[in-house]
Parts: C-alpha cells; structure tokens; sequence
C-alpha cells in the first residue's frame, strides 16, 4: 500500500464503519427527502429545467405544493432526530467527516436548499465574465437566462459580498460553460470544501487549546445547519468559514499568528465579517490569566494591532488583485432590503405598524439602534474575554453581530456558533443552541413551504409539530421514564440518550495529544 493511497484506503474504512450506524442512514434518509420536497414551486425558480418533468408527472400543482411541503419538513426533522442519536458515546468512534461525507452526496444534484442565492452567485459570476462590476448593481444589468434565475428581489441589486467571493463565482461559471443551472451546482463545490476544512480541523483545534473535543465533533462538526446551509443552500459564509477555520488552526502553533492573519484577510475577501477574527489570533495559542500584568497585556494589544494591520493590507492586496475594488461598502445595506427574522427588523415592523404604519422611520431606527448595541456588545465581549478566552470573545462577538444586523438568517449564527463549543463551559452539551439550531431549520422549512400555498403550509406545519413532539418525547421525556422505572432494565443505549449532558462523537484518537 503506497502512501498517496493510505488515507483514502483509511477514509472509505471510516465512511464503511458510519454506514454500519442506524442513525447515519436516518440522517441520509432525511437529506433524500429534504432533496426530493425541493422539487416544488417554492424552491425551483421560473426558468428551471426541472419544470417540464414535474409537469409530466402532475407534481406541479397543489398536489406537489403539498406534498414537497409535508416532505421537505419531515426530512429536516430526520436530520434533527439522527443528530440527537449520534450524541451518545457509543458514537465516539465514528469520524464525523465521514458522517458528513455520506449526508452530503444528495445535495450534490438538488436544487438549492431553502434559498436561491446560489443562483444570484451565478449571475453575479456571469456579470463578471461579461465585464460587468456586481457592485455597480444587480444582474438585471445583464439580461439573458442568468438573469432569469435571480429572485426577483436581488435582480436590480449590487453585490454585498467581497471581491474574492465574486471571482470564485466567475470561476464556477466558466467551469459551467455559461449554464445557469450548472453553475448554481458548481457553487456546491467551494462550499464543501469549506465544510471539510471546518470537520477537519475544528476537532484539531479543541486538541490544540483544550477544549472539549466531544463536543466539537457533535455540536459544530455534525451541526444541520452545516450540512443544510452551507451545502445544501452552498452559501458562500461556509467558503468564508472554511477558510478562516484554516487561519485558526494556524493560530493554534505558536508564533504562527502573522500567516494566520494573511489568511484570515482572504477569508474576509470572501465575506467581510471574518476580518474581525484578525483582533484575536495573536491570543489563540497564548491566552493571558489577566489584564493586571500591564507588559503582558500591552503586548498582547499590539500583537493585536499588528494582526489587524497584518489583515488590511492582505486584503487591500486580493481586493487590488481580483479588480472590482470597495464596491461592496456601498451595498452592506442589501441584505436587510427584505423581511427576516432579525430582532431589529420584528421589534422595528412592530413599532412601526403601531406608531406609523404608512413609514419606515421606526424600522430605520430601531436598525441603527440595535446596530449601536451590537458595537457596544462586542467591545464589552473583547474587553471582558479577549485575553483570556479569545475564541469565546470572537465567537459570542460574531453572534451579535448577525443578531445586531439589518438582517438575519441561520447561516449568519453559524459563524459564532461553530466555535461556540470551543470556549469554557460549564456544560456538556449547549443546549439553548441545540433548541435554537432546532428552530432556526424548523423556521427555514416552513417559510419556504409558505410560498406553496395555504394547505401545504398547514400541512407542514402539522408536520412540524408532530416531529417538535416526537423529539421532545423520545429524546426527552421516554428516557427519563425509563430511569424511573426501578423494573425496567435499560440498555446502554437509552441510559445516553436520558441525559442531555451526555458526551459526543469525535475523531477516532481525539483525545491522544497531537503529535
């Protein structure tokens, strides 16, 4: 056996032990039938060549609303119910990319998933192969069939995303040979690069820093909002947060923090908010105790300082590179031109509705106010852990930020709760952000069911609430029944699955110190 063949022979052994787990095929059962529900009016844009089929099969009436509705909910609640499963120790052994490898196959050849920005990547690719800046506005500019597949709402819009961002979509296009359908797919592929990177080395991180290795493997690495977000919808936060995962593993080896920051700024050429992780990279290896030693701690700010600058001048050197300068400035507001779950934007419609209903003032506000109060909770953030638990600083900073914006959507939560399992806690498992991850998809199915009509809606949401129960009662309430019952033996399985504090899956030999 040759070297170059050893760790595809040892990965295809990992993926064979995870197929052997009852709860990796309900996991993969699920992605089928999130992948088979997409097929609907809701998830298929106007110009797509899925179309003609569904018509000769009499799916594209109510009866396919519907039924891609009920599908598309119980899917996502058998990913939910195989990653609850795959918590209990009897798991550990398993390699979550391996899991990981198995669950995405399917999205390979779906549509995308709860969203169609992969189209509006595409069309901003096609602008660019045609000499047009995205960031001087939307595809619209450039009518033809990528045009067509932009939601209407993004058509007329400029690009918020970096330059680095835009030009892997120009290469996916090229690679597509100009096909629209076929470059949305291609997108897949820099997304699941940077899933890989994220499984790959998150566990190798917690190694480096002492973090709770179990916990990494289950909450982050094994996350449905990994898989369905940043493969299934191949949202380019996933490209981002592969690429930065790369710059923190880097920041784990002493002395190493420079080329960290270099690559944290092509992280942040990909989409900007990764460039607040520069700030914390000089710690990551080397967390000070406390702020009293004062040539420590102003030496941990410059080293601080220096990261940042290290970062700008990198990314000013890809922006130079790629050649569509700073455009993206002017479009940071784009995200927020539709409706969302952000608290700004319900607490601001809100308002507005009781106040003023014919404006817009109260919703403006109440955006610029929350704003404020997500700087202000980021500098209490890095002031209050920067030094001394930097990845907790940097990951509870990025969940305010994507609670603080104009708009928020689930792959935004992402970026802070990858690390979320990588900062001290108490706890075993983070289980307010089990429940929020739990929502977050539960929201994500049903407001793309909404666009099927009344009765699917009401279909899904029965759906909805028949797996919420089914969680709640087999995860929850049955085991605790079981270990009440001083008659009933239980088996080793059920005694995990009883306690929410129960350990995670990790690499095989994560807990051995990295050589």
């Amino acid at each position: 056996m040759s070297l170059s063949t050893a760790p595809l022979l040892a990965f295809r052994s990992e993926v064979k032990a995870a197929w052997a787990e009852f709860p990796v095929k309900v996991g993969l059962l699920g992605v089928v039938i999130i992948v088979i529900g997409s097929l609907t009016p809701a998830y298929l844009p106007q110009a797509s060549p899925v179309w003609p089929f569904l018509r000769t099969i009499g799916l594209a009436g109510e009866v396919g609303r519907i039924s891609g509705t009920v599908l598309t909910v119980s899917g996502v609640f058998l990913v939910i119910d195989a990653w609850f499963r795959l918590r209990h120790t009897r798991y550990r052994s398993i390699s979550p990319l391996a899991i990981m490898a198995l669950w995405s196959l399917p999205f390979l050849i779906s549509p995308p998933i709860f969203s169609h920005d992969m189209y509006s990547y595409g069309a901003q690719g096609w602008m660019v192969h045609n000499g047009q800046n995205p960031y001087d506005g939307g595809p619209g500019l450039v009518p033809g069939p990528f045009s067509d597949y932009t939601p209407w709402v993004w058509r007329y819009m400029p690009a918020p995303y970096g330059p680095l961002a835009l030009q892997i979509s120009h290469l996916m296009v090229d690679m597509s040979g100009g096909h629209p359908w076929v470059a949305a797919l291609l997108m897949r592929i820099p997304a699941l690069i940077g899933v890989a990177c994220v499984v790959i080395l998150l566990p190798k991180i917690a190694v480096r820093i002492g973090a709770d290795v179990d916990k990494v493997s289950w909450f982050a690495c094994l996350n449905p909002l990994l898989l369905i977000d940043y493969v299934g919808g191949g949202h380019n936060d996933g490209w981002m947060m592969g690429v930065l995962v790369v710059g923190l593993w880097v920041a784990t080896h002493p002395r190493w923090w420079p080329l960290a920051s270099m690559i944290v700024a092509v992280a942040a050429s990909i989409k900007q908010p990764a460039f607040l992780a520069a700030v914390f990279l000089p710690l990551v290896c080397r967390p000070l105790g406390t702020w009293r030693d004062a040539k420590a701690t102003f030496g941990a700010i410059g080293k601080a300082v220096a990261s940042v600058a290290i970062a700008a001048a990198v990314f000013a050197g890809v922006t130079w590179a790629c050649g569509l300068g700073y455009g993206w400035i002017d479009a940071l507001a784009v995200p927020g031109a539709v409706p969302s779950i952000s608290p700004s934007y319900i607490i601001g419609s809100l308002l507005q509705t009781i106040i003023d209903p014919t404006g817009i003032s109260w919703i403006t506000a109440t955006m610029r106010v929350c704003m404020a109060l997500g700087m202000v909770f980021i500098a209490y953030a890095t002031i209050r852990y920067g030094l001394r638990s930097p990845l907790k600083a940097l990951s509870w900073s990025w969940i305010a930020a994507a609670l603080a914006a104009s708009a928020l959507h689930s792959w935004y939560l992402l970026w802070g709760g990858l690390l979320l399992p990588l900062s001290p806690s108490r706890r075993r498992m983070p289980w307010p952000a089990v429940v929020v991850v739990v929502f977050l998809l539960g929201h994500a199915a049903m407001n793309m069911g909404d666009r099927n009509g009344t009765f699917a809606i009401i279909a899904g949401a029965v759906c909805l609430l028949a797996w919420m129960a089914h969680i709640v009662v087999y995860h929850r309430v049955w085991p605790r029944l079981r270990r009440s019952a001083p008659l009933v033996e239980s088996s080793p399985e059920d005694e995990s699955a009883s306690d929410v504090e129960a350990p995670a899956p990790a690499h095989p030999g994560a807990r051995t110190k990295e050589s």
